[in-house]
């Protein structure tokens, strides 16, 4: 019953930014965590940012502090990750994530996973 649909994926030069979106279906983000994930061939998946009851607990990996934020539009059930200034080593398969129990950085806290969204940031 549960479906997350993530989009704004594709090709940036550095320096350049994307939007990812991730809408969900039979869940409710408000009440809820949201994580962003990415994975790079030959990599550990890794959390990006989490997010929930209202941005009382957010997390952002270091790597992307300052540069990554996310959000959420209640009324749309859709969560996003806005990503600027872009770096080669953000190329990864990002995937977005719902948590029916906790909230953070590590996969094993999520239920329920979307397809991913590809992302690659050339120099």
């Amino acid at each position: 019953q549960v479906q997350l649909v993530e989009s704004g994926g594709g090709s940036v030069q550095a320096g350049g930014s994307l939007r990812l979106s991730c809408a969900a279906s039979g869940y409710t983000y408000g009440s809820g965590c949201m994580g962003w994930f990415r994975q790079a061939p030959g990599k550990e998946r890794e959390g990006v940012a989490a997010f929930y009851a209202g941005g009382r607990f957010t997390y952002y990996v270091d790597s992307v502090k300052g540069r990554f934020t996310i959000s959420r539009d209640n009324a749309l059930n859709t969560v996003y990750l806005q990503m600027n200034s872009l770096k080669p080593e953000d190329t990864a398969m990002y995937y977005c994530a719902a948590a029916a129990r906790g909230c953070g950085r590590w996969p094993y806290l999520y239920n329920y996973w979307g397809q991913g969204t590809q992302v690659t940031v050339s120099s």
